[in-house]
């Protein structure tokens, strides 16, 4: 049974208070817009989400809001907030086979060097482009037929890349 997991690191947040805690910042006006467009592009490629793992960030939330999804159960999950690719590699192993298409919401360096080591060998240009950089509102596509555990680098098909600003035009 193919799996698809859905990477997606939070849109732009905003910096206007230096007082806030890193975990307390919002969205920036343009973080609110990109989100919708991601919230839109998932929508109109069908991608729909069985389950919803997000960091428990007030940035991450905000993202997850925007987005506009409808029925995936959602967690709120600690371990996601400031993890390593191993610790977020770690949670997608701990999935139960039963959940098909899974949603991560988090935080670079991350999210990006997870996408990384999952698009393995791929020299495709949405891979390179990704492995470059994976801007906030980054959102990558992955598929296998590996089980959640037994997921590893090179073993996942990147179906798709897109940035905001892709979406923006």
């Amino acid at each position: 049974m193919a799996h698809l997991l859905l990477l997606l690191r939070h849109a732009k947040s905003s910096w206007d208070d230096p007082a806030l805690a890193d975990h307390d910042r919002p969205l920036a006006k343009r973080g609110r817009r990109a989100a919708e467009l991601i919230g839109e592009h998932l929508r109109a490629a069908g991608l729909r989400p069985g389950l919803v793992i997000c960091s428990p960030s007030r940035r991450t939330r905000e993202t997850l809001e925007l987005l506009s999804l409808d029925g995936p159960e959602v967690r709120l999950e600690d371990a996601v907030y400031e993890a390593s690719e191993e610790e977020l590699a770690t949670v997608v192993g701990g999935l139960p086979e039963a959940v098909q298409s899974v949603l991560l919401i988090g935080h670079n360096p991350s999210m990006g060097d997870l996408a990384g080591w999952l698009s393995g060998q791929d020299r495709t240009e949405a891979a390179s482009r990704l492995r470059e950089k994976f801007p906030t509102g980054a959102l990558a596509v992955f598929e296998t037929d590996e089980t959640w555990r037994d997921l590893a680098s090179g073993d996942s098909r990147l179906v798709s890349f897109r940035t905001p600003r892709d979406l923006a035009g």
